[in-house]
């Protein structure tokens, strides 16, 4: 059994901030995206493009994410072979002017991804090549390229030309290896003093890890080691100050440590803590992401920052139970994700990434895997957010090269793929091996080294040979069809068919323990046997939705199978010739009526081939067609009904047009893509699937339909499904679009949505509070009370005057004051209470005075906070082993009564000025929660404030334990 523990990272956030305890670390560093206003220019490899005094006023300008080219669904007709010989293997030329401010600073290019060697020129002078792939981040220094306090001249050479010792060339791959500087660019400033790029080595950046998770008792413990670089000449002395932040900003562990740092070191800082209260775990269905804000501090200034997001999960792979998340096995079912769009090849924009993901979402799906390449940020944070798990591979396919440097750069691919994304919560497995041949042994052997946590997997497929695990951890096959398997271990479909008969032996066999179907979209492939290879207008291949994201019929039976809401869909269109029909609900029964007539009533199919699915198909058979209104009821086993119908679609008379901006905004920054879908329908709307029109898209407003103005068949778009698609793009104006869809002898539809303003280029609009406050734990109880850690002694005695200093509140005091001059107020030590904080419960003060007891604080400073105080009485679980049983001869404290429901009152409380608390009793609280009030209230600064507790009777009141922290 192999435990795994968690981690998370995402992207930098840069932000200016207050000395404040709520705000942002206000450093030197700025990352700024710079994908809009390039000048781009195609092919001539050889030119000398770089000069400072070229004139590209003729060149295309362009915005990031860019290809080369933009490419017809046909391939733009080219018969190339799967190594990819022609298509695209061209280069790009890209430039652009950069102002960088007079400073100190550090100044980088980040790029998160170009095809596939890229070499940077700046100010005419050559900075650098990047030459291990096209799937993985890379930066480059150019600080002393750079002319300070003036613009400076960018030039870029992107080639994807064949290499043959850049995986995944030489080649064949069974997918397109697109072209261009195709994810974000950014624009990097730092001070000398700087935590440094996860890529860089081993043991840059941050990497943050769990090594205890523990989901029954709600505890973490949070391993932060941060990497910081002195790139100044002299030894300094560094402090570096780590927050965990939950989703409401405030912080939740502290972590301080100083170090001293030599010149041009760079000083791995260690850092490790724990969560024991309040703990949010990540999972499937409860994405929950703590946010970790690194703050470099010289000299009292707070110089770098830079902030990651983490979840807290654990996982393992059980040899009985298969996959474990949080303590439950899960069924991982998903499917294979291409990183490829129409016409757009791999350069999405981030919003395209997102939506992806909550296509997956939607069909109830839980993992995915990057088919064959590590893909791009947005689409981790997205899994991350939206609860996927995934499995990450290095950029190969089936080939494997001889050459050595070809090995190298597989390598240094995977080992970037690691640190990249290695604090990503929904990362769980790293491909290993080469598609079809199963492991290999350097790859998880390099993999392990940068990340022994996750599992790893192998790739295996019969067409190569019956792989088990090897050396990796999960025997990942490719399962179509038979395979060969002798259960002594677990096997994982990494790829596979896809729909309820491939689904139902993995949910009925717990050490088949999930199945990523190949594939989710429609992809572009070189193949030349695959059944589209020749098609006129479409030869993309495969797919459980086309490559416009438009979901096949079959797909909505995950609907039924997967997700908990009532649901019901007839699979088939109800037109002559029908004899069957399919229905997908998790109804118990269904109803099949035709104009109100019934047909039919049936149970969930019991055919073997489903044998494991909790909601097999409905399936009709035997129907005699009749044109009219199909009608599918769904009944529950509590009565509740749920239906859907189906109407014969008359002649095509009207488009509907749909502009999927669901779960996302249009922003105008002038590379944003909207997908638009205009639906063929008859006069009563019902879609019309057997069409075969063109449509033509135009818009009103700054934006433009991709295609329209080239010979890529995007413009007019025929129809699939009675569905046309086209890709709208933004331009750089806010304001209304208007996509209008027309077709001769149709009536044309107009939708509109709002393009909203860019903020990508100042990153601060990012960024979220922190609320770093002060906070203090105070134990109550006499002075043989057991102190436990985290915690501050409030020692007091019977008849006395008790005032307890604070230590994190400077000169603030607190006492313990009797309501009356008639009151009691006795002062209890250790009980021996079971149960989380049962030494704070466990103990305190018991008061008796029909005014109450007050806790006065005392020069506190003006501001809002928020108290938290146990009410316990407690009865002792002493023993003969207990060394302080003897007492119980002498105290009777504890047998005093006391009041079960308290008031606390307070002139100073925000809003209502008294509320209502519980007081708990009892020796045992393993599994209970102790009486606990929360109450905030307001100090003025300059007189003390009162806190009465009191009961409804005169019986005794318990305090045995409180916490006082600023609040907002």
């Amino acid at each position: 059994m192999l435990p795994i523990a968690i981690l998370l990272f995402s992207f930098t956030l840069n932000i200016c901030a207050q000395n404040l305890p709520y705000g942002f670390p206000d450093t030197d560093r700025t990352k700024i995206s710079i994908n809009q206003g390039w000048k781009f220019h195609l092919g001539d490899p050889n030119a000398k493009n770089y000069s400072v005094d070229l004139d590209d006023s003729k060149w295309e300008t362009i915005n990031v994410p860019h290809t080369l080219k933009l490419t017809s669904l046909t391939l733009d007709g080219l018969q190339d072979e799967k190594t990819q010989l022609v298509f695209h293997r061209e280069v790009g030329w890209y430039r652009k002017n950069l102002k960088v401010e007079n400073s100190n600073k550090k100044v980088f290019l980040e790029f998160e991804g170009a095809h596939q060697i890229t070499d940077l020129w700046v100010n005419g002078k050559h900075v650098g090549q990047h030459a291990v792939g096209g799937y993985t981040p890379f930066h480059f220094d150019i600080t002393n390229y750079v002319n300070k306090g003036s613009d400076n001249q960018i030039t870029l050479l992107v080639d994807n030309r064949r290499n043959e010792m850049v995986p995944p060339d030489p080649g064949p791959f069974d997918y397109v290896k697109f072209s261009g500087l195709y994810r974000d660019v950014y624009l990097v400033e730092t001070n000398p003093i700087h935590v440094t790029f996860n890529w860089e080595t081993l043991n840059s950046g941050v990497n943050i890890t769990t090594p205890t998770i523990d989901v029954v008792n709600k505890n973490a413990v949070i391993s932060v080691k941060t990497a910081v670089k002195n790139e100044t000449s002299a030894s300094t002395t560094c402090k570096l100050l780590t927050r965990v932040i939950d989703k409401d900003g405030l912080v939740v562990l502290r972590l301080s440590e100083e170090a001293n740092i030599w010149p041009g070191q760079e000083y791995q800082f260690n850092q490790i803590g724990s969560l024991e209260d309040n703990v949010h775990f990540w999972g499937v269905d409860s994405p929950y992401l703590y946010r970790v804000n690194s703050v470099v501090i010289v000299n009292g200034k707070e110089v770098d920052f830079v902030e990651n997001r983490i979840g807290l999960r654990k996982f393992e792979l059980d040899p009985i139970r298969g996959f474990v998340l949080n303590g439950k096995p899960i069924e991982l079912l998903g499917a294979n994700r291409h990183q490829q769009y129409p016409y757009l090849g791999d350069a999405l924009p981030n919003a395209l990434h997102y939506k992806d993901m909550v296509q997956f979402k939607e069909y109830g799906w839980n993992i995915m895997r990057t088919a064959h390449y590590p893909q791009d940020d947005a689409l981790i944070d997205a899994c991350d957010e939206l609860g996927i798990l995934v499995y990450e591979e290095a950029p190969t396919w089936i080939s494997i090269s001889d050459e050595g440097l070809w090995w190298d750069n597989l390598e240094t691919s995977a080992r970037t793929m690691v640190r990249n994304h290695r604090n990503h919560p929904s990362i769980v497995m790293w491909g290993a091996g080469v598609n079809h041949r199963g492991y290999v042994p350097r790859v998880h052997n390099t993999i392990k080294q940068e990340d022994p946590i996750r599992l790893t997997a192998s790739q295996g497929a019969r067409w190569t040979g019956w792989q088990t695990s090897g050396l990796t951890d999960i025997n990942a096959n490719m399962l179509y069809g038979p395979f060969l398997w002798d259960r002594s271990e677990p096997i994982f479909a990494m790829e596979g068919e896809r729909g309820a008969h491939a689904v139902a032996p993995f949910k009925n066999d717990p050490l088949m323990v999930g199945l990523i179907s190949w594939t989710a979209h429609a992809y572009y492939t070189f193949h030349p046997r695959h059944p589209k290879a020749n098609n006129k207008i479409d030869r993309t291949r495969s797919g459980m939705m086309t490559i416009f994201r438009d979901p096949r019929p079959y797909l909505e039976w995950y609907k039924s199978e997967l997700l908990e809401e009532p649901f019901i869909n007839i699979k088939e269109e109800w037109v002559p010739d029908t004899k069957e029909l399919t229905v997908y609900s998790n109804a118990s029964e269904v109803e099949l009526s035709l104009n109100g007539q019934l047909i039919e009533k049936i149970k969930p199919s019991n055919d073997t081939i489903y044998k494991g699915l909790d909601h097999a198909p409905f399936h009709f058979k035997n129907i005699k067609f009749k044109s009219g209104k199909l009608t599918a009821k769904g009944i529950f086993p509590d009565g509740k009904t749920i239906e859907t119908t189906k109407q014969t679609p008359g002649k095509p008379y009207a488009i509907e047009l749909n502009l999927d901006s669901k779960d996302r905004q249009f922003i105008a920054d002038g590379n944003d893509i909207l997908v638009a879908y205009a639906t063929v329908v008859d006069k009563n709307g019902t879609p019309v699937h057997n069409t075969n029109h063109l449509i033509k898209f135009s818009v009103k407003g700054d934006a433009s339909v991709i295609g329209d103005d080239i010979n890529i068949n995007a413009n007019p778009m025929f129809t699939e499904y009675g569905m046309a698609p086209a890709l709208i793009r933004a331009g750089n104006t806010t304001g209304t679009i208007s996509v209008t869809a027309k077709c001769k002898g149709l009536k044309s539809a107009t939708s509109s949505v709002s393009l909203i303003a860019n903020n990508n280029n100042e990153v601060v609009k990012n960024a979220k509070a922190i609320y770093d406050f002060k906070t203090e734990r105070v134990d109550l109880g006499a002075p043989d009370q057991l102190l436990q850690f985290g915690w501050q002694p409030w020692y007091g005695t019977d008849n006395a005057d008790n005032t307890y200093g604070f230590k994190a509140f400077n000169g603030v005091k607190a006492k313990i004051t009797k309501g009356s001059s008639d009151g009691v107020v006795r002062w209890l030590g250790e009980m021996n209470v079971i149960g989380k904080y049962g030494f704070a419960y466990g103990e305190g003060i018991i008061a008796i005075d029909d005014k109450g007891v007050n806790l006065v604080f005392e020069n506190l400073p003006k501001g809002t906070y928020k108290l938290t105080t146990w009410h316990h009485a407690p009865s002792s679980n002493s023993d003969s082993m207990d060394p302080n049983r003897d007492k119980l001869k002498s105290v009777t404290i504890h047998k005093l009564p006391y009041e079960k429901d308290i008031v606390i009152s307070s002139e100073a409380l925000v809003g209502e000025k008294s509320i209502n608390g519980k007081v708990t009793e009892g020796k045992e609280m393993q599994w209970e929660t102790p009486g606990v009030s929360i109450i905030e209230f307001t100090a003025n600064g300059s007189t003390p404030v009162t806190i009465n507790f009191n009961g409804k009777g005169n019986k005794g009141v318990w305090l045995n334990a409180f916490e006082l922290s600023e609040w907002k």
